[in-house]
């Protein structure tokens, strides 16, 4: 994480046009490609951001994050007139949200099982790199590549995070077209509703099941 304590001049350029004058902020730059300018009133909410993932460039007093392609890019560029403080952190592997025993563990199930995902699904890979962290799982089907997040439970942040996995994938040598789908013992309703929005699968698996220490459940009603 870097952080960097400057008078600054803040312009967003997206949907609207917005600026913020002349003035000493607090810029915080961090590892999965997002950028936040904070003062110091106003709380816990920077005053202005840009989410991952973005391409951030430097040059002599300027640093602009951008976002999008074609009409839809939006950008902040941050004019840097005097740097009070520029210093960067490594967080190390602590910082990063560990995972519980029950994702863990189904994970791993998944990876022994993978035909579990689909018909003809084939495990290519776990802990798949991205420069914003590790995709849990990388399959193959006849369709292509499919990037896969396990979960407990299946939420909006889960449905974000696969997303920006997705980003970076995609830009890999024929990873194109990779496809996501998320997994979990169960599957928030805005979850899900976000997620096909996103052409995202989501699948809904027992691991009591995956272990074979139970028959696996009837899904369809009996007449």
């Amino acid at each position: 994480m870097r952080l960097i304590v400057a008078r600054c001049e803040v312009v967003y350029r997206g949907r609207v046009t917005s600026l913020l004058p002349m003035a000493q902020r607090l810029i915080m730059m961090k590892a999965d490609g997002s950028i936040m300018v904070h003062s110091d009133a106003g709380g816990y909410k920077p005053q202005n951001w840009m989410t991952p993932p973005s391409r951030i460039q430097e040059s002599d007093g300027l640093i602009v994050a951008a976002k999008g392609t074609g009409n839809a890019v939006e950008t902040v560029e941050i004019r840097i007139e005097e740097v009070v403080s520029d210093t960067e952190h490594d967080l190390g592997e602590a910082a990063r949200l560990e995972k519980d025993g029950v994702e863990r563990d189904l994970q791993e199930a998944i990876a022994a099982a993978a035909d579990v995902l689909g018909e003809g699904m084939t495990l290519l890979r776990r802990e798949y790199p991205t420069p914003i962290g590790p995709v849990d799982i990388v399959c193959r089907d006849d369709e292509g590549w499919v990037a896969v997040e396990v979960k407990r439970v299946v939420t909006i942040d889960a449905v974000e995070q696969l997303t920006r996995y997705l980003t970076y994938i995609r830009e890999q040598p024929g990873m194109s077209g990779c496809r996501g789908m998320l997994v979990g013992q169960s599957v928030k309703p805005q979850a899900r509703t976000l997620a096909s929005s996103r052409d995202i699968d989501t699948l809904v698996v027992d691991l009591a099941e995956l272990r074979g220490l139970k028959a696996p459940e009837l899904r369809l009603f009996s007449p």
